[in-house]
């Protein structure tokens, strides 16, 4: 079973690779790497609080969970952005201007979450 930090460290693979998918035209594979990254970023913040997330509705739930607790809507808005990078892996649906600008959302979201653990 993954700790709080192999979560992380997973997060934080997977936002660095994100990059190389994007600017190499991937934009399934770095959609994907997106949403990972946010799905173990939460995660990791779950399970360092004693949660232990096994769904897309409990990771949800976490991250408002997460943005209640520490008084954080932004923790929420990420998630919903990189839910929307989640859908656009099965559907390539997203425009151009909304990849661009839903990116930093997540990136943001995950260094969010990611300081979160390092607080405790």
């Amino acid at each position: 079973m993954l700790t709080a930090g192999d979560h992380a460290q997973t997060a934080q693979d997977f936002l660095a690779a994100s990059q190389p998918e994007f600017a190499a035209g991937d934009r399934l594979q770095a959609s994907e790497k997106l949403w990972g990254a946010a799905a173990h970023a939460i995660m990791a913040a779950a399970i360092a609080a004693g949660r232990r997330p096994g769904s897309h509705a409990a990771l949800k739930d976490a991250a408002e969970w997460l943005a209640d607790e520490h008084h954080d809507p932004m923790l929420e808005y990420g998630f919903a952005a990189a839910e929307k990078f989640h859908r656009n892996f099965y559907h390539d649906h997203m425009e151009d201007f909304e990849l661009e600008s839903d990116r930093p959302k997540v990136h943001d979201l995950v260094h969010r979450t990611l300081a979160l653990l390092r607080q405790n």
